[in-house]
């Protein structure tokens, strides 16, 4: 089984920090619960399939050299976590949030981002 540590790191380097589709779409049939749901501030997805979208979406949106890093410590217990993260050139970073994912059997069952502040360029 994996832990909650593991997965928070999944969640955000191997789905949303991953440019590669394919890669990308294994993580996401490891990581997440068929039925997951994706919460943020642009409103609420469910599925494997709709986390996909918003990941492919958001890196499609955004230069090249924008990478997401974790910004603090990972905050696990047994069945729920709390990653920050910070996304931009890396020495620089345009927004900053926080993710808060619950774990059941193994696989992410709901992410909660909250945007600390977001700057990112006009699409």
């Amino acid at each position: 089984m994996t832990g909650v540590s593991e997965l928070l790191s999944a969640n955000l380097h191997d789905v949303f920090g991953n440019r590669d589709a394919d890669a990308r779409r294994s993580a996401i049939e490891a990581v997440y619960a068929p039925d997951v749901v994706f919460t943020d501030p642009d409103g609420t997805v469910h599925g494997r399939s709709a986390v996909e979208e918003k990941a492919a979406s958001l890196l499609a949106g955004v230069p090249d050299d924008f990478v997401f890093a974790e910004d603090g410590e990972r905050y696990a217990d047994s069945d729920i976590g709390a990653l920050a993260w910070a996304f931009g050139p890396p020495d620089a970073p345009v927004a900053r949030g926080i993710d808060v994912i619950t774990v059941a059997n193994g696989y992410i069952t709901s992410v909660r981002t909250f945007f600390i502040d977001l700057a990112l360029p006009a699409q």
